[in-house]
Formats: structure tokens, sequence, C-alpha cells
């Protein structure tokens, strides 16, 4: 816009929007725009945004969606907070564009993002995030010298990078991000916000989202992710109501600027119903006659314009974001005195509104009532000259604007010129990781395919070469069913005679790998049939290893363990003269998890090694990571384990993947921990839902830990319903995936302790031993829970022998190196409760090799012995170890059986643990935190070294200094290291 124009047109347009500005219009039959009345009505509403900054200055974020009708208020109350806070905090606002069915990747995340670099400056930024840097460069190319190779980054490094910009701009001063319009986001700009609340943990950071309620369908993405987040409670809601009569009186007479009669009143309280936008319009009518129906209501500020003016609406109305003054110049195709004056009368009316030296609607509602008003004809010219217009100014293919092309292009009707455009749009989303969005460019390329007679040329890719790479694109969007309905029409289509072979055989790997990630049959068949593709037709020894190392990963999922060395074994000759070793790795991977299954652990252990050794890239070395890990957990190592994913984490860290493969790390470390006890920390893990919006497979790994959870706290009917939801799930993928099976029994288990069904937990485990399926290590914790179960049951009088006959025989039909072992100590003693045998398996279950809660187990056991043998002196010591024990572990079955069993004997043993003395006011957890108050820790390092928020540690040190009676950490500290304060008898087991 140049200037000797271009200041007085944006100074007068920005009038529309000021706060006391339109009392200077000179015709009276037209009042002042409405964005110049002071926002009324909605009091309660920003005290409740006031109080979730109020919490993000304290360094606790939050998340708030403003819900609420089209037109009811929700982008004024946010912008009214934006400006009131506008001096203590950076304020980012970006939109989720009308773009229909092609919604723009990341839409309203660039603009945020960009805001927060123009805050932060780049050198800053490049420094705050790192190698970071690069993945940002894929949304800011001004990061980065050079386009960013999408080689060396990944998804995961592109939603940490957001996430550590986010955070050191937070360090600098309180963030508050808002997204307008979430009722259009794209799938990949839910996904990303979707992360931000998880992973932002800690740090001065408001989220704020708008959303127009009648535009979200029930089950669609945006319902989806309200929902989800909802339910994870990491979003709050605020629902805008309509006005009531006096705010609707005043805000009518603000506008007018005359008082409103009652019958004028009444009028507008039938019309508007409470709608501040609909009290706007209406209000503009003050001197004209009512309009009949909404659409007329809409239209009545537009049918006042002059023709310069409407032509000027009606060319913005065909706009998906905001329009600069030399494109709005371009497209109307107006003398520049003429335009001037139309767009001066538009802003004026109240219709456009003038942001950041852009015109835009004031209001979307009043856009789709004018772009509506066209006739098809009108609307098809319209787009076309849109579309022309990018396409004249876009940069290559790789342009952002190749979404906005396919939607003009589609409302053009040129069907040929939307295809390409979509065809481009799904490449540059794919590029950026926005694989949601890609697959729904790519399905309109599939849908335009019919239309275009020469599709492929106009494309660029061939029909099942785009096939091919829709349904990898499907599946990293976590959409798994419509990936293998995608494969399913690219197999139907394959001639095996004419196409490339190696096509072919990635088309039926594919197709394994959905299988695989759904949960269903049918992965190895398939890719025995593009192995024998490879070996036969392609002549790629690499090619063949990998489909080798798959097939070799299925084989030993699915229990056959010599097979799968066998292929892994062929895979690694293939793979020998290749320039990456991860094939290798992978192989070696494969055999030692195969070997370890066989009893043939201390092999798989050094094969696992050479795993470790000859990963070279990041995938290969997290799955030795996650694979080995889970390992150790089987064999009772936990700590061990627990470090194995703990130096995963690290690595994730440096790689910048710590909220997205770490998180996956973080889930494989969740088993370990609650077999040590370390229940809260278990539940803080989940509660961060590290699998949210994933593949179904691994899904189901993380329902099998929560069911445990549930059943351990004594929430057996949630546990229960859960089990109930993803019973069959399990039932399908236990078919071919031997550990799912398992996990079934597990959860099965679970379930019926937490119920008190001993017997038909242990009638469970008991069937388990009746499959004729080989027996995986999964096997040996079942079986030393089944050891608990029975001396339970034996207890209540029941006749166990039978049983304990059988469990014993499992036990020793392992191989040798499974045997003599503590476990072997503790099931051995559970089945055949001798004292000097329960004696010395307690000492096994006191180290960390052993499931912490059989340290309660062995203690009751021992206690009976006792009480047997008449000593209840040593009895009533041993049970108060066990009751002190069950308390600290939180284990409501635990706690129950100590207390009956207690209740039983007349021996008086606290149903709960706790200092008998009762000179302990702590909790378990509270002793935690005063712990590390002396050791001079902050509320934000508590919480991160005992895995909970820093809003749950403020609330443990406050009910530490009210319990202990001082009024500050340092006097906590000083009675924690008092032997005075310690003399009471601490717990005799701790884990």
């Amino acid at each position: 816009m140049r200037a000797d124009r271009g200041s007085r047109t944006v100074s007068d347009a920005r009038a529309g929007t000021a706060p006391n500005v339109g009392r200077e219009w000179d015709d009276e039959s037209m009042p002042p725009s409405a964005p110049s009345a002071a926002m009324v009505g909605r009091e309660a509403e920003l005290v409740e945004v006031r109080r979730l900054f109020a919490g993000v200055r304290d360094g606790v974020p939050a998340a708030l969606l403003v819900e609420g009708e089209a037109g009811i208020g929700k982008s004024r109350l946010v912008r009214e907070f934006a400006a009131e806070i506008g001096q203590t905090a950076d304020v980012h606002t970006g939109w989720c564009l009308d773009l229909g069915a092609s919604r723009t990747p990341y839409g309203p995340l660039t603009g945020i993002l960009r805001s927060i670099v123009t805050h932060m400056g780049v050198d800053r930024v490049r420094e705050s995030v790192g190698v970071g840097a690069e993945a940002l460069g894929m949304l800011l190319p001004e990061l980065v010298d050079a386009p960013t190779d999408r080689e060396r980054t990944s998804p995961e490094r592109l939603r940490d990078a957001i996430a550590s910009l986010i955070e050191a701009a937070a360090e600098r001063a309180p963030q508050v991000l808002v997204v307008e319009d979430l009722h259009w986001a794209d799938e990949s700009t839910l996904a990303i916000l979707s992360f931000l609340l998880r992973a932002l943990g800690r740090g001065r950071v408001l989220l704020l989202i708008t959303c127009r309620t009648d535009d979200v369908r029930r089950g669609d993405a945006v319902s989806r992710f309200i929902g989800e987040a909802t339910r994870a409670r990491l979003l709050e809601r605020l629902t805008l109501a309509r006005l009531d009569e006096d705010a609707v009186r005043e805000l009518a007479e603000q506008i007018t600027g005359h008082p409103l009669s009652e019958t004028a009143l009444d009028r507008m309280q039938v019309r508007a119903e409470g709608v501040p936008f609909f009290v706007e319009e209406i209000a503009g009518c003050a001197n004209g006659p009512l309009p009949g129906g909404l659409r007329d209501l809409l239209l009545a500020r537009f049918d006042r314009l002059g023709d310069d003016a409407q032509h000027v609406v009606q060319v913005v109305s065909g706009a998906e974001r905001p329009l600069s003054h030399p494109l709005i110049t371009r497209l109307t195709d107006l003398p520049e005195q003429r335009l001037d004056e139309a767009i001066r009368e538009a802003t004026r009316s109240g219709i456009l509104v003038v942001v950041d030296d852009d015109y835009r609607f004031r209001h979307a509602l009043l856009r789709e009532a004018v772009h509506d008003d066209l006739l098809p004809g009108e609307r098809a010219r319209l787009h076309r000259s849109y579309a022309e217009t990018l396409e004249a100014q876009c940069a290559g293919p790789d342009s952002g604007d190749a979404a906005a092309l396919a939607y003009h292009w589609q409302l053009a009707q040129d069907d040929r010129k939307a295809l390409i455009a979509a065809a481009d749009a799904m490449r540059h989303a794919k590029a950026r990781y926005a694989f949601a969005s890609a697959a729904r460019f790519g399905e309109l390329v599939l849908e335009l395919w019919p239309q275009v007679p020469d599709a492929a040329e106009a494309a660029g890719v061939e029909r099942l070469d785009l096939l091919l790479v829709l349904g990898s694109i499907l599946r990293n969007a976590g959409d798994g069913e419509r990936a293998l309905a995608v494969a399913n029409v690219a197999l139907a289509e394959v001639d095996p005679e004419t196409v490339d072979p190696r096509l072919h055989a990635r088309l039926l790997r594919n197709k394994a790998l959905y299988l695989v990630n759904l949960g269903r049959l049918g992965a190895i068949p398939l890719l025995q049939q593009a192995l024998a593709i490879a070996e036969e037709r392609v002549g790629d020894e690499v090619f063949r290893a990998e489909l080798l190392n798959q097939l070799a990963s299925r084989r030993m999922i699915a229990g056959d363990r010599e097979e799968a060395i066998r292929l892994a074994d062929e895979a690694e000759r293939g793979a020998a003269g290749a320039s990456s070793t991860d094939q290798l790795s992978i192989a070696a991977n494969v055999r030692g998890g195969s070997l370890a299954h066989l009893g043939r652990v201390e092999e798989g252990v050094r094969e696992y090694e050479r795993a470790r050794e000859l990963a070279t890239g990041s995938n290969a070395e997290m799955r030795y990571r996650v694979n080995y890990s889970d390992l150790l957990t089987l064999l009772g190592r936990y700590r061990e384990a627990v470090e194995v994913a703990e130096e995963g984490l690290r690595r994730a860290r440096e790689l910048r993947v710590e909220r997205t493969s770490g998180s996956i790390m973080a889930q494989n470390m969740v088993v370990p921990l609650l077999e040590l006890g370390e229940i809260a920390r278990v539940e803080e893990m989940l509660s961060r839902d590290f699998v949210q919006g994933t593949l179904r497979v691994f899904r189901m790994y993380m329902s099998m830990t929560r069911v445990r959870v549930l059943a351990w706290r004594g929430r057996s009917a949630e546990a229960a319903d859960l089990l109930r939801d993803w019973l069959p799930a399990f039932q399908e993928t236990g078919v071919s995936e031997r550990q799912i099976w398992y996990d079934r029994v597990m959860m099965t288990v679970a379930v019926a302790e937490s119920e008190g069904d001993l017997r038909g937990a242990l009638d469970s485990i008991l069937e388990m031993l009746q499959d004729g399926q080989p027996a995986l290590l999964h096997q040996r914790r079942l079986l030393l829970e089944g050891g608990a179960i029975i001396a339970e049951l034996r207890a209540d009088g029941a006749e166990v022998a039978t049983d304990s006959d059988a469990l014993r025989a499992a036990w020793r039909a392992q191989p040798a190196q499974l045997q003599d072992d503590a476990w072997s100590t503790i099931i051995d003693a559970l089945l055949d409760p001798r004292p000097e045998a329960i004696d010395r398996a307690m000492r096994c279950a006191d180290g960390d090799d052993v499931p912490v809660t059989f340290r309660v187990v062995l203690r009751l056991e021992r206690a009976r012995l006792l009480v047997q043998q008449g000593d209840r002196a040593a009895a009533s010591a041993l049970l108060a170890e066990a009751a002190d024990a069950a308390e600290i572990l939180g284990n409501a079955q635990l706690q129950s059986a100590v207390a009956r069993f207690a209740t039983d004997a007349g021996l008086g043993a606290r149903a709960s643990g706790g200092d008998p003395s009762g000179t302990d006011p702590l909790t378990a957890r509270e002793r935690q935190v005063l712990d590390l108050i002396a050791e001079g820790l902050s509320n934000r390092q508590i919480g991160e070294r005992l895995f909970i928020s820093v809003k749950t540690v403020s609330v443990h040190v406050s009910a530490v200094l009210r319990k202990l009676g001082v009024s500050t950490r340092t006097e906590a500290a000083v009675l924690q290291k008092n032997p005075t304060f310690s003399a009471g008898r601490q717990p005799a087991v701790v884990p």
C-alpha cells in the first residue's frame, strides 16, 4: 500500500476496532461500528480467565477453551483479556482458516511461532532450541540458512522444537497463545495442540482457544480433541451464555447512542435472543426496518453499501485468510481512488476491519452470508481469480499456498488444477509431518482422479505409488483403518505381471504393518509373499534383509522363537555388506529376545549388547532400549530395566524427541516401576497419557497397566469396566501376539483379585497352563502371582494341593537358566510354607529383583505360621511390618488381607500402616517430599524427582508444614534432621 494514500486509509479503517471510534461518522442513518462499544455482560468470564493467568504467572501452565455459538463474543472476550495483560505478557494469536476440506496444515501455529520468534529474536531462538532450529525451519524458514533437509529431522523433533521454543519464551515473560476458530482446525494442528497440552507440564504458558460449538460435529477430529483433552483434565472449558436483558440493553444503547424504549428492547430480545453479534447487527438497523430473517439480518449492512464497496466485500468474502492491500487491488480491479473509498465505506460500516495492515471480515458469519449470497457463476469466477493470483505468487510446488490453491480451484470447478494443487499440498504437508492434512489432500487427489484424463501426469505420480504413499501417510496420522483400506485398494489394482516388483512387495509389507498396528491377523503370510517377490524379482539384499527382519520380529512375537532366530541369521548375512549396520542391529535385537524366551538368557543378553553396538540410527537404538528394558522387566531385573529406559530418555532428550519417542520409552518404564511399588510415580506417568492419539496396539499395552493400577488401588469396578472394554481387542490380537495374550491373562487375574475372587484368579492362571502354544517369559510373573493366591486360599481353608502341584510342575518345566533364583525360592516357599523356607523367601523379597508386593505376602504368611506356633508377639510385630509396607504401597488388597488376618487372629494390627506410637503425622509421600525439602530442592525440582506436578508438590509441602507446626521450609528441614523427630519407629519395609 502506497504511503501517499495508505496511511490515511489504514488509520480510518482501524477506527472500526478502536474503543471510542466511530462517533465522527456524519451519516446519522449509520450508527457507529459495533466493535467500538465496550464489552458488557462478561465480567464473570473475564474473572475466570484472570484466575488462570494468575496461576500461569506462578509457573503453572493452563489451557482454556472459550466456547459458544456463533456471535456469542468468544473472540471479543479474548481480545479484551489480551489488551488487559498486554504489558505483563507476550500475546501471540493464530487463526484456523476456513478452507473447507482443504485445511492448511498447522494453520494457526505458524503465526504464533513466528510471533514468538519476533519477540525473542532469531539468534536467541536458535540458542534456545539448539538442533531443534533445523526442524522449526520447516515452518519458519527464516530460522535456517538453507531449506530443511527432511531426512535430517523427524516429526518428533518438530514437535519437541515447538515445545522447547514456547518454554524458552516463557522464561523471559508469561506467554499467552491464542488459537482462534478451533472448529476450522486441521488434524495436524489438533495433534500438536494435544501434544503441547501434555508436554508443557511447567512454565508460564496460557493457551486460550476459541471454538464455535455449533460448527463442531459429534465424532469429528475437533470433537475428539476437545473430549479427550477434557477427560484428561488438560483443558478447562468456559462456555459463554447469551446476554440477559440488562446486558442487551446496555450494549444496544452504547451502539445506538440513546436509550431504548421497552418496545424496542422487546423487539431486540425476540430477534437477537441475547447473542451479542445479533444485538450489534439489529442495533445497526435501528433507523430502518428490521430484517425478516437471519440471512437478511446479516446482509442488512451489506445491502446499504454502494456498488464499489459491495464489490470489495464480495471479493474479500472469497478469501480464506486476511487480504493485503496489493492483493485486494489486483482482485477487485478498481481504480485506486475508488478502491480506497470502497474500503473506507466497508470498514466504517462495520463489515470489514483491519488487522496488522490486512483486511478481514469483522465476523465470520458476515463473510459466510456474503459468500453464500453469490450466484454459482459469480462464486466460480471469484475463486478462479483467487487461484490464478495465488498461482502467480507461488514460489513452487512446495509453497505453503498449495492448500489454498486446492481450495480455490475446487470452488472454481477446475478439476485438473484442483488435483495438481491437492497433490502438491499433500507432498508439502507430508514434508512437514502434517500427516493428517496430507492424508486429506491425498484422498482429494483420489476423489478427483477419475475426473481428470491425464491424472497421473497432472499429479506427478502414478496411481499405485500414490496409494502406497497415502497408506503410509494415514498410518503415520494414526488412522490404521483407512491405511488398511487404501492398501487393499492398491493391491486389488496390482497386476503382478506388469507392476514393479519392488512396489508390489512394499505394498504387501505395508499392509502387514497396518494389520499389526490394528492388532489383527494376517501379517505373516503377507510378509512371506513380499519376501518371495523380493527374492525372485528384486535382487536387493538390503531390501530382502529388511523384510527378513520384519518377518523374524513377527515370528518372535507369535512365539515361534527358533524360526525367528533362523530368519534373523539370514537377515544378518544379507545386510552384512550394507553401508548402515541398523539392519544388523535389528537382527541381533530379534535374536536376543528369541534366545531369552527359549531360556538361553545369557546368550540373549549378549545379543542385545551387539544390537546396541551396531545401532547407528536413532530408530535402531531406541528399538534396542525398548526391547531390552522389556526383557529385563520379564526377568525381574526391575532396577536395571528402569535404568536402561532412563538412559533411553536421556538419549531422547539429546535427539530432542523426549516428549515423543522418549514418551514411548517412558511408557516402557511403567511396569517395572509398578513392580517396585512406586505407584504414585506410575499414576503420574499414566496421567500424562503418553500414547494419546496413537495406534491401537500401543494403547492396548498401556491399558493393561491401567487395569493393574486400578486393581491395585482397590477400584475394582473401574478396573472391570476397562477390562471389559478392551477384552475383545486383546482376544483378537492375542491370537498372533503372545505378549498380548499374556497381558489379557494378567488383566483378568488383577481384576479377579481386586474383586476378591481368588478362585477365579487362580483358575485363569491354571487355564493359561493348558494352552498348547509356546510358553514365553511372561508366564513367570503369573506363576509367581499364582503362588501368592494359593497361600491366601489355603489360609481361608481351601484345598489347594492339586493346584500347587500344577504350578510347581510348570515352574520346574522352565529351562535351567530360569531356575534356582530368588523367584524360585519364593514360589517354593508359598507352595510349601515351612518357617525356614519363608524366612529365606523374605530375605529374597527384600531385594530389588522381586515384585515388591511379595514383601507383604511373605510377612503375612510367616505371621500365620507364628500364630500356629503360638508365638503371638512375634506374629504381631511381623504383621505390623506387613501393615506398614501395605500402606506405603497403597495396595488395597494387601491392606485388606493384613487387616482381616489381624482381626481373625485377635492381634490388633492396624489395617493401615503408619507409626504405631502415633507420633508420625506424615504420610509416606509427605515424608518423601520432606526429605527432598531437606536437600534444598525447589518445588519444581521435587516434582521432577518424584514425577508429580508442581501444583501437587505445593499441596504436599503445605501439608508437611501444617502437620509439623512450622511456617517455613527451613524449619521443616531442621526438624527432619533432628534425631528426636525421626525417633519414632520407621516402617520396616520401604519399597
